[in-house]
């Protein structure tokens, strides 16, 4: 009889918890051969021998995972039970020291005669190849021109509501950037120009990626999100047509959402560029957003940064990057709307949010997906030492929160010295006033 499909589903959570727990994958295979679902099962025995080639126990269910197998497997163990709070019944794993025993010569003389060429065909999806062909150089050549070339334009699929709290960046969003577009008419009627793009800026991992694909999503434009890793090349004159292929691919997709991902990295001030060829990244990518031709309408700009004060200020004139948009670590409300998210796939019970909201009050977003991490681990460390799985508590996440210290001191202990001595035009004006506000200065 199929177990329960709650206790397949707990093992498979907990496998994506630690991708790299062979013993889990292990046991999870041998549920999902007795359970008879053996192309799964396929799957995660090509996991397990991606990270452990010679693994004697994978290499013996992956002969044993042929048509036919999930009967002669027997019965799963008997009483399996349903997950609960107190207890799931989820036969536990093998021990640590017993999960990859030594093969023995009998069984290593059996694997010399192995099917490997029908174990290929079983994995030919799983893992991924080793080695690539030796193929036409030139058609490797031209591959890769063309993958260096294409810039994917992506539907983000979210939009402003499924952003947690931030009231306040959302209304400086509707004003400064969203409203204009959604009203051509009034727009025209105003002489509203669309041209110029909006900086966000802020300590890091707190949102702004996330943001610009929910302003992308509220306009239902098309999403291209680039770094600097995906235009800087190392070949003199490349930089250069790779901004613009950039700029091409957006265009031919407008309307489209344009999103620069560490824009400081990618227009850094030409006076501490001593490197003429990223001096030259730096104009070209000036001339594309001044589009003198026109070719820019419906694309609409997006950047983000960490440092704006390293941006190039060519790049913060108007009809550039002319407004900015300060995202702050996020309020109680985006706190619980990210321990939700993290959360709501792992096997939890009794959270408070609220409390937990209130706990991590200067964290980061990415702070607190590392807290729910952190507390999925120390509970799957506990169920292994139990011998059965158990549910993630709060107990768990404070535990977590009182190991995971808050990461932007650092940030802000520049961002204070540039609110107090470097605020020219008043530029940083928001910032210092969430400082004050914070009494950090």
């Amino acid at each position: 009889m199929e177990p329960e499909p709650t206790v397949l589903d707990s093992l498979r959570k907990a496998v994506e918890a630690m991708p790299d727990d062979v013993p889990l994958r292990l046991h999870l295979a041998t549920m999902l051969l007795q359970a008879g679902h053996r192309d799964e099962a396929v799957r995660q025995i090509g996991a397990v021998l991606q990270r452990d080639p010679g693994n004697a126990r994978a290499l013996g269910l992956l002969r044993d995972s042929g048509p036919g197998t999930a009967e002669a497997a027997g019965p799963p163990p008997a009483d399996p039970g349903v997950i609960s709070p107190e207890r799931t019944g989820v036969p536990a794993p093998p021990p640590l020291a017993a999960s990859q025993p030594d093969a023995d010569p009998g069984e290593a003389r059996q694997a010399s005669h192995y099917d490997w060429s029908q174990a290929e065909d079983e994995l030919r999806d799983v893992l991924p190849a080793m080695f690539v062909g030796d193929g036409d150089a030139e058609d490797s050549a031209s591959a890769a021109i063309e993958e260096a070339d294409a810039y994917d334009a992506e539907h983000a699929g979210l939009t402003l509501a499924d952003v947690a709290g931030m009231a306040e960046v959302k209304q400086r969003l509707e004003a400064a950037f969203l409203a204009p577009m959604r009203n051509p008419d009034l727009r025209r009627l105003y002489g509203k120009s669309l041209r110029g793009g909006l900086l966000l800026y802020g300590p890091p991992g707190c949102g702004k990626t996330f943001i610009a694909r929910a302003v992308a999503g509220e306009l239902g434009a098309s999403f291209i999100t680039v770094s600097f890793a995906d235009i800087i090349d190392m070949f003199v004159g490349q930089s250069e047509r790779n901004i613009h292929e950039l700029f091409e691919v957006a265009r031919r997709n407008a309307p489209c959402v344009l999103f620069l991902d560490e824009v400081d990295a990618i227009g850094q001030k030409r006076s501490q560029l001593r490197h003429t060829p990223m001096r030259s990244a730096v104009n070209q990518l000036l001339l594309e957003l001044d589009d003198v031709s026109g070719n820019n309408e419906g694309v609409f700009l997006l950047a983000a940064t960490n440092h704006p004060w390293d941006v190039d200020s060519a790049l913060r004139r108007p009809g550039r990057f002319d407004r900015t948009l300060l995202v702050l670590p996020p309020d109680a409300a985006a706190r619980e709307g990210v321990f939700r998210y993290h959360l709501k796939d792992r096997p939890v019970a009794g959270i408070d949010l609220a409390k937990l909201a209130r706990q991590t009050d200067g964290y980061s977003g990415a702070d607190i997906a590392h807290i729910c991490e952190t507390a999925a681990e120390r509970a799957l460390m506990d169920s292994v030492r139990r011998g059965e799985p158990r549910m993630i508590g709060t107990p768990d996440l404070e535990a977590a929160i009182a190991e995971v210290k808050p990461s932007l001191g650092a940030w802000f202990d520049v961002a204070r010295n540039v609110a107090l001595f470097a605020n020219e035009g008043g530029t940083y004006d928001d910032l210092a006033a969430y400082l004050r506000k914070r009494r950090l200065i």
